[in-house]
């Protein structure tokens, strides 16, 4: 296995925890609570992270 394919394993993972988190927050708080929109972000980074490292391999 590559680095980068262990590099996409990793952000994989944590793509579908922040995004359990994320809907997790959005049940318990609200769409528009301070707690879900930083779940958002974080999930964002990651799925953007996740698109650029797709496209270079």
């Amino acid at each position: 296995m590559t680095i980068q394919e262990i590099t996409i394993n990793k952000i994989e993972r944590k793509i579908r925890l922040l995004r359990k988190k994320m809907i997790n927050a959005a049940d318990v708080k609200g769409l528009n609570h301070p707690h879900t929109i930083k779940r958002s972000q974080q999930l964002d980074s990651q799925l953007n992270s996740y698109q650029r490292i797709k496209s270079i391999v």
